[in-house]
């Protein structure tokens, strides 16, 4: 598996999440939950790959992580600190870090001191 995909819920998470990478990475947005027609369209074709989900620490992106963990079982899944609720309002030095273990980031937002988040 070499194709790497990153599962987010929406645009402003997948925009922030692209400024953090310094690796060209797939990023699809489910838009929120996941109906029958947008699995065969957004996730059966990646089943196979390399996918990692990142989604919102609040209600609705626990709903479909449970929902993406019954379909896409061998996917890895990054986590955001509750405290920033929304992968789009995490800070980019926190987001590096957790992105950090899978894939290239850029430097500036490499952080040695992350006690502060």
């Amino acid at each position: 598996m070499d194709e790497k995909i990153i599962i987010v819920e929406g645009k402003n998470d997948r925009k922030r999440v692209q400024k953090v990478l310094d690796e060209a990475v797939e990023i699809i947005c489910t838009h929120g939950t996941l109906s029958e027609e947008k699995l065969e369209t957004l996730i059966l074709p990646v089943e196979d790959l390399d996918v990692y989900i990142l989604v919102d620490a609040d209600d609705s992106g626990e709903k479909l992580r449970r929902q993406l963990k019954r379909e896409l079982p061998n996917a890895t899944h990054l986590y955001t600190d509750k405290d920033f609720g929304q992968v789009e309002t995490t800070p980019f030095e926190y987001l590096a870090e957790v992105l950090g273990e899978y894939f290239e980031v850029k430097r500036p937002f490499l952080s040695t001191d992350l006690e502060r988040f």
